[in-house]
C-alpha cells in the first residue's frame, strides 16, 4: 500500500489483505538500518485476524521516499502524518530498537488516538557507543556485522521464520546492505543511531500516553539488555499506566529468532 505523507511517497506493508477501514489498525514501526520486512510474520498474522496492518517503510528507507528522520521526535511526527494520510483515526503503535523510541514519541502525542503500545527490545537512554558511532559512519559494513553479532543469540532460526534453510545472520546482513543502499544522500545506519543515542525524552514521554504498554525484552539482547528499560518500566508505573512486560529467551531480534513466541505476546495484548 502507499500513501503520500507530507508529499513524499511512503511505502506500507499490509500483510496481503486490503486496508478495510472498519477493523482496528496497528502501526509497525522498525529500528536502524531495517524496513518493513523484519515484522514478516507477525503482520501476516494480524492482517488475516482482523486487523488492519501498516508495516512502514520509514522515509528515506527502501520503498518510501522523502527525507530520512535525523531524530526519533521526526520520526514520531511522521507517524502522526501516516495516520491522517491513510484516514485512520485510532491505531495500536508496534516498535522495535529505535522503533520503540518512535513508537513510545508518537503515544505521548498521540495520547487518545493510540489504543495500545508494544516496545519490543527496547531501552532508554538507548545510547551508542562512540566506537560504534563513528564505524556506522566510516566503515558502515564494520558495523553492521559487529551489530549483527550482538543482536543475535543464534545463527539457527526456527523453521517458522521464513522457512527451511534460512539463515538469520546472512538474511540480516543482507537486509542492512539493501537499506544502506536504498539510500544514496544519507547514510542511514549513522543518522538511525545517532536518533537513538540522542533521544533525551522517554520518561517524560510515556508519562503522556493515554494507552496500555507491552514490553517485550529479548533474555539475551546485548544490543538493549532488558535492565536498560526498567527505569522507563518505573517511570510509567509511577504515572498510573497499565504495564506489562513479557520475554523471549534470545537476542535483539526477537521478531526473527522466536516468531512465534513475540507474536503470541503482541497478540495477547492487542486482544479486546
Amino acid at each position: 500500500m502507499e500513501v503520500l505523507v507530507n508529499g513524499a511517497k511512503t511505502y506500507a506493508y499490509t500483510g496481503g489483505k486490503a486496508f478495510d477501514a472498519a477493523q482496528p489498525t496497528v502501526v509497525m514501526i522498525h529500528g536502524v538500518l531495517n524496513d518493513h520486512s523484519v515484522w514478516a510474520l507477525q503482520s501476516r498474522y494480524l492482517a488475516h485476524h482482523g486487523w488492519n496492518v501498516l508495516a512502514v517503510d520509514l522515509p528515506g528507507h527502501c520503498r518510501s521516499s522523502g527525507e530520512a528522520p535525523s531524530s526519533t521526535e521526526e520520526a514520531a511526527d511522521f507517524i502522526a502524518a501516516l495516520l491522517d494520510a491513510a484516514g485512520v483515526e485510532k491505531a495500536a503503535l508496534i516498535g522495535h530498537s529505535w522503533g520503540s523510541l518512535i513508537a513510545l514519541e508518537a503515544a505521548s502525542k498521540l495520547k487518545e488516538r493510540v489504543s495500545h503500545l508494544v516496545l519490543v527490545g527496547t531501552a532508554f537512554p538507548m545510547k551508542v557507543s562512540p566506537a560504534l558511532l563513528d564505524a556506522a559512519l566510516n566503515e558502515p559494513m564494520k558495523a553492521l556485522k559487529l551489530v549483527n553479532v550482538f543482536s543475535r543469540s543464534t545463527l539457527a532460526p526456527p523453521p517458522s521464520t521464513l522457512g527451511p534453510g534460512t539463515w538469520v545472520y546472512g538474511a540480516s546482513m543482507a537486509l542492512g546492505r539493501r537499506v544502506l543502499a536504498s539510500n544514496r544522500e544519507v547514510n542511514l545506519f549513522h543518522r538511525g543511531f545517532q536518533a537513538c543515542d540522542r533521544y533525551a525524552n522517554g520518561e517524560a514521554a510515556i508519562a503522556q500516553i493515554s494507552c496500555p504498554v507491552l514490553f517485550l525484552f529479548g533474555d539475551h539482547d546485548q544490543m538493549t539488555p532488558p535492565k536498560a528499560a526498567q527505569g522507563l518500566i518505573k517511570a510509567a508505573r509511577g504515572a498510573g499506566k497499565t504495564v506489562l512486560t513479557a520475554s523471549v529467551p534470545v537476542g535483539h531480534h526477537q521478531m526473527s529468532e522466536a516468531p512465534e513466541e513475540t507474536l503470541l505476546a503482541i497478540r495477547d495484548f492487542l486482544k479486546p
